[in-house]
């Protein structure tokens, strides 16, 4: 099998346009990530994700092992056949979910014992197990077991929380193993404090991971804490590895993120606005709920290319929505994860040319204007 690695092709400021080669496919960075929770896009089939622009999904540790279970994917072929996704697949610790959806959580130096929230089973997730379920699942970038510190945390509160963070980092190097053709990923916690952030990633380097995220973020600090950590703890990482911000985000905090030199992001946002009646467009968030569509005929975006904008009017979509027809899910979150991925090709092709700062100007300028008038 090939060795899985990520090279540099271009940087404007600390912006990074790369590569990820991996076995099954190669990623174009900036990445956006569309997130298959229970191995599925909600209201997609994984040919219309691809169509999208799409080179990589997550996929969700916490959820696969409760239902279906890690070990009957690995029966079914492991899980890019289970869910017809022969791309590649990053799949995250677990930690994440254990700590905002499991009841009756117990953590310690072991790890976390918790119990299910689909059926109270008990369960006990440490770093060697988070290991094992996603050697099961097949996923080609594992994440390491972490923490997921709260926010607001106090400053010895995040301390402790990140050095336990980096004792299972170091954990789960040892039972990752060597696995040529997948990657495995460190990740960066400190919170909101940057010494933190500095001894954090100082214990990943000596470590040494495939790619390192930086974690801790996105969980209600707000946008401008969020780019005061990014303003330098991305630089703290290995320029030669990529770099992931988890969980992140709405369309500006993804320029914005890039800016500062991150190259991969996940979120939910597409898909689940799209569920919600909620397109992202050029022009920042149209409410198709709104009655101000019920009679309009004219498109989602005139300048958007996916089936949503190019067949159906906002008439029709309102109609959808307000009836509770699955087609409107399906054509939502189509349009919104087409968006991001024509979001993430814009920036590929601006950092390439060396024009970002202007790209992001324009980005700016055109959100500013809003939806187009009524008729």
């Amino acid at each position: 099998m090939t060795e899985a690695r990520f090279t540099l092709l271009a940087a404007d400021g600390a912006a990074r346009l790369g590569r990820i080669d991996t076995p099954r496919g190669e990623i174009r960075t900036p990445a956006f990530m569309p997130v298959g929770t229970a191995a599925t896009v909600k209201a997609m089939r994984p040919e219309s994700v691809r169509e999208t622009g799409a080179d990589i999904l997550l996929g969700n540790t916490y959820h696969l092992m409760l239902r279906p279970g890690a070990e009957r994917v690995a029966r079914m072929g492991g899980l890019h056949r289970f869910m017809n996704w022969e791309r590649p697949i990053l799949t995250d610790s677990g930690g994440f979910q254990v700590m905002s959806l499991a009841g009756l959580r117990k953590l310690d130096e072991e790890g976390v014992r918790f119990k299910s929230h689909i059926d109270g089973s008990e369960h006990h997730l440490t770093p060697e197990r988070s290991m094992e379920i996603q050697r099961l699942l097949g996923s080609d970038i594992v994440m390491c077991f972490d923490e997921c510190t709260p926010f607001p945390a106090e400053e010895g509160v995040a301390a402790a929380s990140m050095r336990l963070s980096m004792r299972w980092a170091r954990r789960s190097r040892e039972a990752f193993g060597e696995r040529p053709g997948h990657m495995l990923f460190g990740i960066q916690q400190g919170s909101v404090f940057r010494d933190q952030r500095e001894e954090s990633a100082a214990a990943l380097k000596e470590i040494g991971f495939d790619g390192y995220a930086v974690g801790g973020l996105a969980v209600g600090e707000g946008q401008e804490a969020m780019f005061d950590v990014l303003d330098y703890a991305p630089g703290m990482l290995p320029g030669d590895r990529p770099r992931y911000l988890m969980g992140v985000g709405k369309p500006d905090d993804i320029v914005g993120a890039v800016e500062r030199g991150i190259d991969m992001f996940d979120c939910v946002l597409p898909s689940r606005s799209g569920r919600t009646g909620q397109a992202l467009t050029r022009r920042g968030a149209v409410n198709i709920k709104n009655a101000r569509h019920q009679d309009d005929p004219r498109p989602l975006d005139e300048e958007c290319l996916c089936p949503a904008c190019r067949s159906y009017s906002r008439a029709y979509l309102h109609h959808v929505f307000k009836a509770g027809e699955i087609i409107s899910s399906m054509l939502l979150t189509w349009h919104n994860l087409h968006y991001y991925q024509e979001l993430m090709q814009g920036l590929r092709e601006a950092i390439a040319a060396g024009r970002l700062a202007a790209f992001a100007a324009a980005f700016h300028a055109k959100r500013a204007e809003g939806d187009i008038e009524p008729l």
